[in-house]
């Protein structure tokens, strides 16, 4: 390959935007297609040299033609040829330092893959601005496809570019990576480059770069090449030796190969059966020639350009020369050379491979075995799983097949059907699983995935037949925590307590800490069900005291400890649970973990309430609003809480990201319940109560989620003036209540009652009836600390006390609800509650009234100084953070409140009023 790049301007430019916009802080993804040989490594070179230029650290990692035998193998290679900084940074993160050479490997702990790839976030984000290359998707593993999956919809606001190349006439209708590429290719941050065959006049550029050539010649190699870089380079060579060209690619490769002497041939053919890359050690002894012989061998192929040397090996010019040179070996040729590599390789995946291509089954299997451990250390579950069903699958061919693979056969399925699970195929853990024999550890697994699929009757099933069978204490003590956990919300829930009291005295006796806490959370669930929170509380600090060594139930425990917490009201005691168990989810790599996500929703929801609406709008901003998946979607409807309360314009190209996943229960109650909201706010109740009557539709009678929906719906049927459906809304409410989740009733925590009263207080206005006393008692249940709530329920109380008569009290409670909605930033309320004051005609809603400031909030103080300074909307926004839409409404405000019509009016107004000191 020369040096010079033609013909791809274009792409070259995509490719840089991505780059440019990183460095802005806005993380992007290029995928890179074409056929083989059309220049994708070459393009990409300039997009790494560029990147070195503008101050990146650049990892580069290279897939393989061996399926799923390497895990993480172009991270790894990325990891060991990165500077020495990166490579220090990365050996900080223990899960990628087992990934360099002479590292240990990190002991399992749980939840390994989902460390490996927090860790990765962590380092990227801790040497950016970076640009990582994955070369050859189409050879990647499945760990490497997933960890790509990751990225692209993990990375935001860092500065970090990923690039993955891949050949697009490798891509069959089934290969793994075309589905992964429809998925991201869906995603904004995602850009698609597709390199097509060069035009002839970039194509006669291309080859005039390669070296004199006559005008026949030219238009010969131009006409075969077909818009090929690759094959016009090898045309060209085929011309300068003198050779005549042959017809296709394959065979004018060869006609290179061919003119080797018959030692260059022989470490040539070597080279193709180790794959794309080799070690210099390992072909010679490979090739069982003469150092001397060897050398003179090595030098001739690569000063004919077949192989180029690679640190401390050599490498192939281009995957296809590998691939021709492969496929001409003869088929027991090819079996000595893999058999070869295979006695000196130590690398279990790698001699799994050999060892199968030649055919010797025993060492196969004892390989892929040690192989599936070994991927399982390095959180590669995808991988191990493969690795393990292919050992299976030698099973019966092999004599001893149990002394080979270091466990019984029974032993190697059930891992492989636990590593299936942890890759996210539960189906597939649940056939195998179904398919052994019926042990206490099986039947405990099977009812946990069954469970996590729900299947609630074959969980219960299947955890009642491990309690049976359990034959030491351990074992017994997992199976009746699990069984424990599929009644929690089953009708026999009633036997929760007893058989988790009963696995907590058993797992203690044996000293089973994961099943202890198993038992002891979903103890503390069940009686904080029941109304017996203290004991609750107990229970989860109990649980959270000590680390079991499963860090996906350390994790459950501290999320568990912080929402019981939170749903008490306690929000201090909650908050600091959170943030211990962010901190453990940052530091171990599980930040988007199931639970690791879970703690910073509840961080987050825990700023909301607490009215810390600075700190939620800056951890909202990391949930991405154009979403591709249901988690993710699920991820950025927390969003929304504080979007819609402060009117922010995000609110509806998030709501039009969302509205495809309105099918999932969650989703759709999360979302569109603020929806709802947001119409209402807007002056659209109609809308509002389409969205309340939808997401009704699909929840269960009983849940509490119900409460604040027919809240919202009630709302709206008091601003459309009418009472139809009214009596439904409050008895679906009260039912809510009255029955709860199980059709027994259960425990409602402060904001849950607050909402219960709340009900009721708005289907009385829905009447007509605004009924003083009801209203000071939902203000007085939301006052355990939820600020927003607070302010809005000051507004309906304001409301009735005017239709009472008490004008003194009204008011008072309407300044208090704009001093809170003032502080919160909460502009559609502030705007509800301006309205109402004019109408009510109570002071601060003019000019002079409420004190020199006119009614105006501290962010409309603060852009009218900036107004008085002269600073146009957009120079405002720019100075505040904010946008420009949002200026816009804080001004109109600002010329409402005090009265004038231009913004020279408005600050001298604010001169004679000492706003501006």
């Amino acid at each position: 390959m020369n040096g010079l790049l033609v013909g791809r301007a274009a792409e070259l430019a995509r490719l840089v935007r991505v780059l440019r916009s990183a460095i802005e802080g806005t993380a992007g993804v290029a995928l890179v297609g074409g056929d083989a040989g059309i220049g994708k490594t070459r393009l990409v070179a300039e997009l790494v040299a560029q990147a070195r230029e503008r101050g990146f650290n650049v990892l580069v990692g290279q897939c393989a033609e061996l399926g799923d035998a390497l895990p993480y193998l172009p991270l790894a290679d990325a990891l060991r040829g990165a500077e020495p900084a990166v490579r220090e940074a990365a050996a900080a993160h223990p899960m990628l330092g087992q990934l360099l050479p002479g590292m240990e490997s990190v002991p399992s702990t749980g939840l390994t893959q989902q460390r490996l790839f927090g860790s990765l976030l962590g380092l990227l984000s801790g040497v950016q601005p970076v640009l990582f290359v994955i070369e050859d998707l189409h050879w990647a593993d499945r760990s490497t496809r997933d960890l790509l999956v990751f990225l692209s919809r993990m990375v935001q606001t860092e500065q970090v570019c990923v690039v993955g190349t891949y050949r697009t006439d490798d891509l069959h209708r089934r290969h793994p990576l075309r589905s992964v590429l429809a998925e991201l290719k869906r995603l904004p941050t995602v850009t698609g480059v597709e390199l097509g065959p060069l035009g002839s006049g970039d194509m006669s550029d291309y080859v005039a770069t390669l070296g004199a050539v006559d005008a026949r010649e030219l238009g010969e190699i131009v006409s075969r090449a077909d818009g090929n870089p690759f094959y016009a380079e090898e045309l060209f060579a085929a011309l300068a030796e003198g050779d005549s060209l042959p017809d296709g690619l394959a065979s004018l490769l060869m006609s290179r190969v061919e003119v080797l002497s018959e030692a260059g041939q022989r470490v040539l053919r070597a080279a193709a059966v180790a794959g794309r890359r080799v070690e210099d050690e390992l072909l010679r002894e490979v090739s069982g020639l003469p150092l001397a012989e060897f050398e003179e061998a090595v030098r001739e192929i690569v000063s004919r350009g077949l192989l180029r040397v690679d640190g401390y090996g050599y490498a192939f010019r281009h995957a296809l020369l590998q691939e021709a040179v492969y496929t001409d070996l003869l088929p027991g040729e090819r079996t000595r050379l893999h058999a070869a590599f295979a006695r000196l390789l130590t690398s279990p995946a790698e001699l799994a491979h050999h060892y199968l291509a030649g055919h010797d089954l025993a060492g196969a299997l004892a390989a892929s075995a040690e192989a599936g451990r070994l991927a399982e250390r390095l959180g590669a579950p995808a991988e191990a799983h493969s690795h393990y069903d292919q050992a299976l699958g030698l099973w019966d061919r092999v004599e001893n097949a149990a002394e080979l693979a270091g466990e019984s056969r029974a032993r190697l399925a059930f891992r492989s059907a636990v590593m299936a699970a942890d890759s996210g195929d539960n189906h597939r853990a649940v056939v195998q699983l179904r398919a052994l024999s019926p042990t206490s550890e099986v039947c405990e697994r099977l009812a946990y995935y069954l469970y996590e699929t729900d299947d609630q009757t074959g969980a219960i099933a299947a955890a009642e037949r491990a309690v049976q069978s359990a034959e030491d204490e351990s074992t017994r003590a997992r199976a009746l925590a699990t069984h424990a956990r599929t009644l929690l919300w089953s009708p026999r829930h009633r036997e929760v307590e007893a058989l988790a009291t009963r696995a907590l005295e058993t797992a203690r006796a044996a000293g089973a800490r994961d099943a202890e806490v198993g038992a002891l959370l979903t103890l503390a669930t069940h009686v904080e069900y029941r109304g017996d929170v203290a004991r609750a509380h107990e229970l989860v600090q109990t649980a959270s005291a000590q680390d079991t060594g499963d860090l996906a139930m350390d994790l459950r425990a501290r999320f568990h400890h912080a929402r019981i917490h939170y749903d008490q009201g306690l929000l201090a005691e909650a908050a600091e649970a959170a943030d211990e168990g962010i901190r453990m989810a940052f530091e171990t790599g599980l930040k988007w973990s199931t639970y690791g996500t879970d703690l910073r929703f509840l961080r987050f929801l825990i700023h909301y309430v607490a009215g810390e609406w600075d700190q939620a709008e800056a951890v909202a901003g990391s949930f991405g609003a154009r979403v591709g998946t249901l988690h993710e979607a699920t991820l950025s409807s927390f969003a929304l809480f504080i979007e819609v309360a402060r009117g922010l314009p995000a609110v509806e190209g998030r709501l039009g990201w969302l509205r495809p996943f309105w099918s999932d229960e969650l989703a759709s109650y999360m979302s569109r319940g603020l929806a709802a909201e947001h119409a209402l706010w807007q002056g659209d109740p109609a809308t509002a109560l389409e969205h309340v009557r939808a997401v009704m539709a699909t929840l269960i009678p009983g849940e509490a989620g119900i409460l604040r929906l027919a809240t919202v719906g009630l709302w709206a049927l008091a601003e459309l003036g009418t009472t139809e459906g009214a009596d439904d809304l409050l008895s679906r409410a009260r039912f809510a209540i009255e029955h709860g989740f199980t059709g027994e009733g259960g425990h409602l925590g402060p904001e849950g009652r607050a909402w219960a009263l709340r009900a009721e207080a708005e289907w009385q206005r829905v009447h007509g009836r605004h009924d003083v006393e009801l209203w000071r008692r939902v203000v007085s249940a939301f006052d355990f600390g939820f600020v927003y709530e607070v302010a809005r329920t000051r507004w309906r109380l304001a409301e009735a006390l005017l239709v009472a008569g008490d004008r003194e009290a009204a008011q008072a409670e309407w300044e208090l609800a704009r001093e809170a909605a003032g502080k919160l930033r909460a502009a559609p309320l502030e705007n509800a509650l301006l309205e109402f004051g004019r109408r009510a005609r109570f002071g601060g809603g003019g000019p002079g009234g409420g004190g020199p400031g006119g009614g105006l909030t501290a962010r409309e103080v603060e852009v009218l100084r900036l107004v008085a300074e002269g600073l146009t909307n957009r120079e405002i926004a720019e100075r505040l953070f904010i946008a420009h839409k949002t200026v816009s409404v804080h001004v109109s405000n600002i010329l409402g409140k005090l009265e004038v019509s231009t913004r020279t009016q408005a600050a001298a107004a604010a001169r004679q009023r000492g706003l501006l000191t």
